[in-house]
């Protein structure tokens, strides 16, 4: 089973780029973050049409959204509204035959790594506590699971492109990748694409649209993710990023992961 995540940052402007993806790279489930549109604006039949009729959609008007369209059955398992915001940014299903897959969208943060001057980094924070409780409480690591989405942290020193001059920087601070950790560590998920891509190796998947040439000065970060629970571990066979993706027209700053798993 092929499963790419992807924020997409307005999926009916960049419906194009969507079905353009779905050609080339041929996902069993594609989950999508940021898709910024209402579920009855949201392009269903365009989806459908590409061979991508099961679909579970969560969305706002203008801002945030999460969608899984899938060629394989699916039936919707949870919506959860961390936070109390009604904001969107998570969808479960269960994937017929196989694993529970959630889709999350983690909030940016804002620009300062302060909870009491940033409100909407104490709301990062808050979510991620909020979802390892949810988690604690509503499921179990021996649970066959997946977890993708626009994490919007970089956990790793090779996940951004200078560590150094990043810690003070939303996305990859030392409260936010503890915060994160934390999350990982409440169900034992395995990073899917660290368990294939050594973690020694710099790996990105975002790319600011400021830098006049984004591939030329190479500043990036690896906010998407992939993870899995213990019984899927086994089953990560393979792992990439579609870095090209950033250059396409009309591009997302983020560009899609896609993990291989054999599953019975």
């Amino acid at each position: 089973m092929r499963v790419v995540t992807w924020n997409i940052n307005s999926v009916r402007l960049r419906l194009p780029r969507a079905l353009e993806l779905i050609a080339t790279v041929q996902p069993d489930v594609l989950c999508l973050q940021e898709t910024k549109a209402m579920a009855d604006q949201f392009p269903a039949a365009a989806f459908a049409e590409a061979g991508y009729p099961h679909q579970a959609v969560s969305g706002m008007k203008g801002y945030n959204g999460v969608a899984v369209v899938s060629r394989l059955p699916i039936e919707e398992t949870d919506r959860c509204d961390f936070c109390a915001k009604a904001d969107a940014r998570h969808v479960a299903v269960r994937i017929a035959g196989g694993p529970e897959l959630h889709n999350f969208y983690v909030p940016a943060g804002g620009d300062v790594p302060d909870p009491v001057a940033n409100v909407k980094f104490a709301h990062k924070l808050d979510f991620l506590a909020e979802s390892r409780a949810w988690f604690a409480a509503a499921r179990t690591r021996e649970q066959p699971m997946i977890l993708v989405g626009d994490l919007n942290i970089a956990p790793l020193e090779t996940d951004v492109w200078s560590h150094k001059q990043l810690l003070g920087v939303v996305s990859h601070t030392p409260v936010e990748v503890e915060a994160l950790g934390a999350l990982q560590a409440g169900l034992g998920w395995v990073d899917a694409v660290r368990r294939r891509i050594p973690p020694e190796q710099s790996l990105y998947t975002w790319w600011s649209y400021r830098p006049r040439d984004w591939d030329e000065s190479n500043r990036g970060r690896r906010l998407d993710h992939v993870w899995v629970t213990e019984p899927l571990a086994g089953a990560v066979r393979d792992a990439s990023v579609l870095r090209e993706a950033r250059g396409w027209e009309k591009a997302s700053d983020h560009v899609p992961v896609i993990v291989d798993l054999d599953l019975p």
